[in-house]
């Protein structure tokens, strides 16, 4: 959970080096596709893996990216980012109750209501004013996050590196094509990442997409997925730990009052059932 709050301030960090936010995510994803070749057994899968790969692969790899550093591009304070990310699993649970027919307890409505009420409460912060593209922009991450999570449940049989690196793949061409018709010339864009730039890109495709996804995917070998989800609730806790260290940024009440609510509803959202 540390590695993977960290992706928040890491991010900006390297988005401050003036790299352009969709390139980021595109490059992120190419180091992800490199690393694993030599650890993967490319072959095509059944037939019936291929709609639930492709879209995993979009979603992950290209929706939840692009829209992740488009936030955080626009973000001025990182707070609301960091929090509304935790979104990402009650949309996560109301797309598997419309695609999946998951039934939905009364409890767990309640939480994601709660949760959404969170998020409507920091709205009110003054400082939030500004923040509005960048609030929404990680509304879209955490749907395609969900939504992710939704073709995920079909791959489950599948190698989880040889999911991660064809989703890497995916991710790379599809972020560097809309990086060439919306950022421009990326070839350009390449050559003027400076030192804090690549940093940034080879802690987020190396540490937070390989390292740190694969300690969870290790934890899901010993124990229940249901023992193991809680914990996600406590990223966004050393996001914005790192970001005051990274940044100074202090969080203001109304923030950290929405962000308990947010936190603690995730967090019984994943132990109900």
């Amino acid at each position: 959970m540390f590695f993977l709050g960290s992706a928040y301030p890491m991010g900006k960090f390297g988005l401050n080096a003036d790299t352009n936010p969709i390139l980021f995510g595109a490059l992120r994803m190419g180091i992800v596709f490199l690393c694993l070749i030599p650890f993967s057994n490319f072959k095509v899968p059944p037939k019936k893996y291929f709609l639930p790969l492709i879209g995993f692969s979009i979603c992950m790899g290209a929706g939840v990216n692009m829209f992740l550093y488009l936030s955080l591009d626009a973000a001025s304070i990182l707070a609301p980012v960091t929090i509304g990310a935790q979104l990402s699993i009650p949309f996560a649970i109301i797309l598997s109750s419309l695609f999946l027919s998951e039934s939905i307890s009364f409890k767990k409505w309640i939480l994601i209501f709660t949760s959404f009420l969170g998020i409507i409460l920091i709205a009110f912060d003054p400082k939030i004013a500004d923040e509005i593209s960048a609030t929404l922009l990680i509304f879209a991450m955490a749907f395609f996050y969900g939504l992710s999570q939704v073709f995920s449940r079909h791959l489950k049989e599948l190698d989880v590196k040889f999911t991660s690196a064809f989703m890497g793949l995916i991710g790379f061409v599809i972020l560097i094509i809309i990086s060439q018709l919306f950022e421009g010339n990326v070839i350009g864009q390449i050559n003027s990442i400076d030192k804090n730039g690549w940093i940034a890109i080879l802690y987020a495709g190396m540490i937070i997409s390989i390292f740190g996804h694969t300690m969870m995917f290790y934890l899901y070998k010993f124990y229940p997925v249901g023992m193991v989800l809680p914990f996600y609730a406590l990223f966004p806790v050393f996001g914005l730990m790192l970001t005051f260290f990274i940044f100074g940024e202090i969080p203001t009440p109304i923030m950290v009052t929405g962000g308990i609510i947010v936190v603690t509803s995730v967090f019984l959202l994943q132990k109900t059932r």
